[in-house]
């Protein structure tokens, strides 16, 4: 065996102790599973959710070690992440509140038809009404890391859509609960489905038209099986919640200094950084549709008038809904424009 001496003269004091301090670094104290339904090449995995794992690793001087599992690789389905996380079974997740309808219906108030313009902005209003209301309730069972929304909502379609019309008899894929009745009210067949299964859904006809924002067409080559996508200009058609949490046991059982990193690394500034990447990765996919010679549908101000107008049943029944749950469903979208047109403005 070479003794500490015999590498001391070998390497030199300094290059031994980069040695030894480089071997305590790698002495992982934590091990977090981070477990999402997308592959890891995808866009969200690709650019924020594995960024924020080396930072944290960085950051704790490899005291965290964070395993990423991406396209559902600990078992079950995407609905099921939000539990695995309160179960313990995974210790951090990204997914979609809206896997699980009804589950959290606060969350549902940014999902509600042409409320987003940007992102970025919506994302932090999302965090700060999230703080405000929905760490003791919708998400009182978890750490809430990260809370975003991601960029315009698009049609993508078999046959050309640009009429409310259009979507008659249509089988048509949408996320959550809110957007399968936007879409049933406007005439479509709306079907449930998580992102994964949107390539076969596609390819086999189960469905003819799917809702997702740009970003994640390029992973699933949506491109490729349909040829129309339909654009609306000023607020979104629709957007999507997202929540990044971790299991609360596994963050009670952390040293403080070890929470303070993830905290430093996770919250508002993070989430709003998270939508306003979503809405950057939008360019490169829809840049392959255009190189294939896809019809991009841009819809006039005056057309997605129409589609405003045709959508406006749905916020007024989701309003009822909210009542029944004892929410004030008016007030919680007046709560969620003020803040969005706040940090719009910032």
């Amino acid at each position: 065996m070479i003794s500490k001496r015999t590498l001391m003269k070998a390497l030199g004091g300094t290059a031994l102790a980069t040695l030894l301090a480089t071997g305590a670094a790698q002495a992982a104290e934590v091990t977090l599973r981070m477990h999402q339904f997308l592959p890891a090449q995808a866009n969200v995995p690709k650019n924020i959710l594995m960024p924020w794992a080396e930072k944290i690793m960085e950051e704790s001087d490899g005291r965290i070690e964070i395993q990423h599992y991406p396209a559902m690789q600990l078992g079950g389905t995407p609905p099921e992440l939000i539990d695995q996380v309160i179960d313990g079974v995974a210790d951090i997740v990204w997914t979609l509140p809206g896997y699980t309808p009804g589950r959290f219906p606060h969350t549902e108030v940014f999902e509600l038809p042409f409320m987003m313009t940007d992102a970025g902005a919506m994302s932090a209003a999302y965090y700060e009404l999230a703080q405000e209301i929905m760490f003791d309730d919708d998400f009182k069972d978890v750490k809430v890391l990260g809370t975003w929304v991601h960029g315009p909502g698009v049609i993508h379609s078999k046959e050309p859509i640009e009429t409310v019309a259009d979507l008659n008899g249509v089988k048509l894929r949408a996320p959550t609960r809110v957007t399968n009745k936007m879409f049933e009210t406007l005439g479509a067949t709306p079907i449930g489905l998580p992102v994964p299964g949107i390539p076969e859904a596609l390819s086999k006809g189960v469905v003819d038209a799917t809702v997702i924002p740009w970003e994640v067409t390029g992973a699933l080559k949506v491109a490729e099986l349909v040829h129309n996508h339909t654009e609306f200009p000023g607020p979104a058609l629709y957007a999507a919640t997202f929540v990044f949490a971790m299991n609360k046991d596994k963050w009670d059982s952390l040293p403080d200094d070890l929470k303070e990193i993830i905290d430093r690394n996770s919250g508002a500034a993070f989430s709003e950084f998270a939508g306003a990447q979503m809405q950057r990765d939008d360019a490169g996919p829809r840049e392959i549709a255009v190189d294939l010679g896809n019809n991009i549908i841009e819809l006039t101000e005056e057309q997605a008038a129409e589609w405003q107008a045709a959508a406006a049943p749905t916020v007024d029944s989701w309003i009822e809904e909210m009542a029944a749950k004892d929410i004030d469903g008016q007030a919680l979208i007046d709560k969620a424009k003020a803040l969005i047109e706040k940090h719009s403005a910032m």
